[in-house]
């Protein structure tokens, strides 16, 4: 059992029992937060070092100081711990089980950043405890993570849960009814307290209540045929409570929103120009388009003039109207292979505000003015009356300018303006090389249905220059809309990806030590760091592995009104104004411009809010929205990743039992992890089935080592799996090795294997190798480590 640690000793205390001389410093207000074992508080602090009177107030105030300057962080009960931490005492929710592992994460996170995974310790052989759960626990830090000793499992009643319902037999032997959870980390059914209206094969939503080993299910609503079309995603939709049905309020509202009239009053009329829009084929809807041509301007000698149109939603959603509210709610569109949860009603997300062929449409423009070494000098904001040339597919956009010639169909002028475009964005990738963000090139499932939402094809989509193309236009548009807004002083909803941490970084040089690759940790860290190490390992077979450790090792992307720059693209002010059809970022910034650049239209609809600047909820409110929207975009994203998972387990459950080309994508104590190359999915190859030799986890190098140093398993290793399991509901996976390993060759390390002879590779606290002569590991299941 792990000691208690000792309390510091009191500010100004010279012996035992002597009262602190006067108010303690934040630094040793902190030090005795991080160290004590207990719920800490204002008045065990005060308490702590013999604070009285005066010195209390002055303690309050001290706290408050430390809370705004991000020091420290008051949990629920008004207990104290630091900054971006874990209270000593919190409710942590099981999150995921990996093995015999349970996995937490605090039940309540107010932090932009991701929430620490929480290793739970449980005591006895078995546990009750199952994803969903929530529990009491009291944390502790240990090594580069966190523990939890549970204190005390909370009522589970009123959490809901999607699964389908299945006959099985139960404890005494006889047939009952069970709810099998659609989440693949689960690890019980749960008997069936009222079934309702359902049959046994339906996909529901049910209610759990109880505790411990008498947790029962609750029918709520049938979701339908889990294997009909549509139900993969409807899965995803009922379990992160994504909300899919708008009411008749907002539906009233965006119905007289499509009503409001088109004309050039306030606004600048740019139907003349053949503006075009290049989208992926199965858009659902077109929140911008482009235009560019050569700038005359003497002053600017193969220099550029360009137009990035944004589909102006601020005009038709209103500020703290019914539509603002359902927006605000959603945060943002969510996209399946099946079907789109829009974040504003069909009629203006794929209608009105959409950016059509031939459609005369209400836009923000931002003209941009670009040199010829692609750096933009200047930019202005107009609302504007637009008329689409063309809605373009990628693919046909790339096919048309590297064939020089038409699709049929086309207007004389499209053409010509995808050779401008093109043009231009070799300028602007010039600019983009220059600034070296970062350089992950990460292959994309995309799934492909036919008419009947069966699945076709999986494939991973095509990276074309045309993307590029759209992409640096959008990123051009996205900087000077920021900068415009901080040239007025004017509120920024940012887009914030701030530098790696140290923890994360250390990581990441502990993982490339392994491939024999330096990474000095006192450098100052940009994109470009990561890029070399992206550039040395170009071509190899392991370049895939190592760009996702470098993935792995970014923070998390969010919104904020507080700029902190953009680490990965390497911009120091970048705010989303490209796609307020789906992203309510992205509007906030419309609704700012307007304010700023007084671009406010002279129409004031009946029924509707008046104004299209910013509300005074999006004033007084900032700071939040942007945290509820950057939860919501994960939980978003959560949702979309789930639905590719489940899509490919349908894929692959007609292959079950043959055998498929995979790649190790982790690898923990209890087995690794693969994923059926091309097509994604990960499922589990447990230790125990691997053969009767044991094997020792190496955490640094993210190895399963045999211990006599036969048989090898690591990241990113290619190798042939045969499918045992393939679950559409819940998008699980299960593998095993084709052959026994005794009935196959043992498995070496490859290009690994030279840095773990003797005299290299890691050494223990005593500066012992960790590894034999010809890299065999060493019976070392404890030696220097910490378990």
């Amino acid at each position: 059992m792990a000691k208690s640690p000792k309390k510091p000793k009191p500010a100004g205390q010279k012996a035992a029992g002597q009262k602190p001389a006067g108010l303690p410093t934040s630094e040793q207000i902190l030090k005795y937060i991080e160290e004590s074992s207990a719920a800490v508080g204002k008045r065990e602090i005060a308490k702590y070092f013999g604070l009285h009177g005066a010195e209390k107030i002055a303690l309050k105030a001290l706290l408050k100081d430390m809370t705004d300057e991000g020091l420290i962080d008051a949990a629920p009960g008004r207990a104290f711990h630091k900054h971006g931490g874990l209270p000593r005492v919190t409710v942590l929710r099981i999150a995921a089980i990996e093995g015999d592992a349970l996995w937490a994460v605090p039940d309540r996170w107010e932090s932009p950043n991701p929430p620490p995974r929480v290793r739970v310790m449980e005591k006895g052989k078995r546990s009750a405890l199952g994803v969903g759960d929530r529990i009491l626990a009291r944390t502790e830090e240990r090594g580069k993570g966190h523990i939890a000793h549970p204190m005390k499992r909370l009522q589970a009643g009123g959490e809901t849960i999607v699964g389908v319902l299945v006959s099985d037999t139960g404890p005494n032997g006889k047939p009952m009814n069970w709810l099998r959870p659609a989440d693949k980390r689960a690890r019980f059914d749960h008997p069936i307290s009222d079934m309702g209206d359902a049959q046994i094969g339906d996909l529901v939503r049910a209610e759990l209540s109880g505790r411990g080993s008498n947790i029962k299910a609750k029918v709520l609503d049938v979701l339908g045929d889990p294997f009909a079309p549509r139900s993969l995603s409807m899965i995803a939709i009922a379990k992160h409570e994504i909300p899919h049905i708008f009411s008749n309020d907002v539906i009233a509202e965006a119905e007289k929103a499509s009503q409001l009239p088109l004309t050039t009053d306030g606004r600048e009329d740019l139907r003349h120009l053949p503006i075009l829009a290049i989208d992926p084929a199965d858009a659902r809807d077109h929140d911008d388009a482009v235009w560019a041509e050569p700038d005359d301007d003497a002053g600017n000698a193969g220099g550029w003039k360009a137009i990035v149109a944004i589909a102006d939603v601020s005009y038709y959603v209103r500020s703290d109207g019914a539509l603002d509210r359902e927006a605000r709610r959603r945060g943002n569109s969510v996209y399946f292979p099946d079907q789109v949860v829009p974040m504003l009603p069909h009629i203006l997300s794929s209608g009105f505000c959409s950016l059509k062929q031939g459609e005369d449409r209400a836009a923000m423009a931002c003209h941009l003015v670009i040199d010829k070494h692609g750096k933009v000098t200047s930019w202005r904001f107009t609302r504007a009356l637009v008329k689409l040339r063309a809605n373009i597919a990628y693919e046909r956009a790339q096919a048309a300018y590297d064939a020089d010639q038409a699709d049929d169909g086309w207007d004389a002028d499209v053409l010509p303006t995808l050779k401008d475009l093109w043009g231009c964005w070799l300028a602007l990738a010039k600019a983009r090389d220059a600034r070296k963000p970062l350089n992950l090139d990460l292959p994309e499932r995309q799934v492909i249905l036919d008419e009947a939402g069966n699945i076709a094809e999986i494939r991973v989509r095509e990276r074309l220059d045309a993307h590029r193309l759209i992409e640096d236009y959008m990123i051009a548009a996205n900087v000077a809309a920021a900068k415009a807004l901080e040239a007025k002083k004017a509120p920024v909803m940012y887009r914030v990806h701030e530098v790696p941490s140290r923890e994360k970084l250390l990581s990441l040089k502990d993982y490339l030590e392994t491939f024999s690759q330096s990474f000095a940790l006192g450098q100052v860290i940009t994109p470009a760091t990561f890029n070399h190490i992206i550039d040395a390992f170009q071509g190899q077979d392991n370049a895939q592995e190592v760009m996702e450790a470098i993935l792995r090792t970014q923070t998390q992307a969010y919104y904020g009104p507080v700029n902190a720059g953009h680490f990965g693209l390497s911009l120091g002010s970048y705010g989303h104004f490209t796609s307020p059809i789906r992203r309510y970022a992205d509007l906030i910034v419309h609704r700012s411009l307007v304010d700023a650049y007084h671009l406010d239209v002279p129409h004031k609809p009946k029924g509707l809010p008046e104004r299209t600047g910013l509300g005074e909820q999006d004033r007084k409110g900032l700071a939040h929205i942007g945290e509820v929207i950057s939860r919501l975009e994960r939980r978003a994203m959560d949702a979309e990743r789930e639905t590719i998972d489940r899509y490919v387990a349908a894929w692959l459950a007609t292959k079950v039992g043959e055998i498929v080309a995979a790649r190790i994508t982790g690898v923990q104590n209890f087995g690794f992890f693969a994923t059926v190359d091309g097509l994604g999915g990960d499922g589990l190859v447990p230790v125990s089935t691997l053969g009767r030799e044991r094997f020792h986890y190496d955490e640094a190098a993210r190895t399963l080592d045999s211990e006599l140093g036969r048989v090898s398993y690591w990241v990113g290793q290619r190798l042939d799996l045969r499918l045992v399991e393939a679950n559409p509901i819940s998008g699980g996976l299960r593998f095993e090795l084709p052959d026994a390993p005794e009935a196959g060759q043992p498995q070496r390390r490859g290009p690994r294997r030279d840095i773990r002879r003797d005299g290299g590779g890691r050494k223990d606290g005593k500066g012992k190798h960790l590894v034999g002569p010809r890299g065999r590991p060493k019976n070392i299941r404890h030696q220097g480590r910490k378990r």
